[in-house]
C-alpha cells in the first residue's frame, strides 16, 4: 500500500520522522517540500510511506497537495496535526479522528447574516472523510469529531459565538478541509488525525498543551502505521 502522510509543519510529526519505525526506509522521509516533487517513477519504487510538509494554511495545503498528487498516486493519505477544540468534553492531548470538515469562512455577508458558498450556488463548503481509522486498525476507540477550517484561528468571544450560531464544529484547524478537498479531487482515500493542543477561547498560550498533543499524536500515528496499515 502506498501511503502519503501530510502535515502542515515538520514539528507536528517530528517524533514520527525520527522514530525509526520504518527501519531501512527511514531515509525516505523528507522534510522540505521540494524534495517530494520528484519523478513518479521514483515515487512508485519506494515501499515506505512518504511525507509531505505543506506549510500552514488552506492555500498552502491545497497547492502542495494538488501539485504533488498530479504526478503521484497513493492508496491512502493521512493528515496529521494538532488543533484547537471548541468542545470542552475533549481533554487536552486527546487524539481524535476528524470525519467532517467545513470551510466556515467561505461565503458572503448580508448585513448580520452569513451566506455560505453552498447557499450562493457556487460550490461546497462541507467535506467528509471517505475512510475510517477502523478500516485499518482494530480496537481503537478514537473519538470521531467535526471540524472547521479557518484562515484566522478564533480567540475572541463574539467571533466564537457567531461561528456557533451558524455551525457547531468541535475542532478548528487551518488545513483540514483543504486536505479533504484535494484528496477527493484526486480520488484518494483520506484520514485526518489530530490531537487537541488547546481550547478555543481568548488567546491563552500558558494553558496550551502542545508538547502533550504532539507526543500523543505521534504515538498514535506510529501504532497506526506499524500495526495497522503497513
Amino acid at each position: 500500500m502506498k501511503i502519503l502522510v501530510v502535515a502542515a509543519t515538520r514539528e507536528e510529526i517530528e517524533p514520527l520522522i525520527e522514530s525509526g519505525a520504518f527501519g531501512a526506509g527511514s531515509e525516505e522521509w523528507k522534510t522540505e517540500q521540494q524534495e517530494y516533487l520528484q519523478s513518479s517513477a521514483l515515487h512508485s519504487s519506494l515501499p515506505a510511506p512518504q511525507v509531505l510538509i505543506t506549510g500552514v494554511g488552506m492555500t498552502a495545503t491545497a497547492f502542495a497537495l494538488g501539485r504533488h498528487l498530479a504526478t503521484n498516486q497513493y492508496d491512502l493519505a493521512i493528515n496529521l496535526g494538532i488543533a484547537g477544540s471548541f468542545d470542552r468534553n475533549i481533554a487536552l492531548g486527546t487524539v481524535v479522528e476528524v470525519v467532517e470538515d467545513t470551510f466556515t469562512e467561505l461565503g458572503a455577508e448580508d448585513h448580520s447574516r452569513f451566506i455560505t458558498l453552498d447557499q450562493l450556488g457556487f460550490g461546497r463548503t462541507v467535506y467528509k472523510t471517505n475512510a475510517r481509522v477502523a478500516d485499518y486498525i482494530q480496537n481503537q476507540n478514537i473519538w470521531q469529531v467535526t471540524a472547521a477550517t479557518v484562515n484566522t484561528v478564533h480567540g475572541e468571544e463574539a467571533s466564537i459565538a457567531k461561528l456557533h450560531q451558524r455551525t457547531a464544529p468541535q475542532l478548528e484547524s487551518m488545513e483540514g478541509a483543504a486536505f479533504f478537498y484535494a484528496c477527493e479531487q484526486a480520488g484518494i482515500p483520506s484520514l485526518q488525525i489530530r490531537a487537541v493542543s488547546n481550547y478555543v477561547e481568548k488567546r491563552n498560550r500558558d494553558a496550551w498543551k502542545i508538547g502533550l498533543a504532539v507526543k500523543n499524536l505521534n504515538t498514535f500515528a506510529i501504532e497506526l502505521l506499524n500495526n495497522g496499515i503497513i
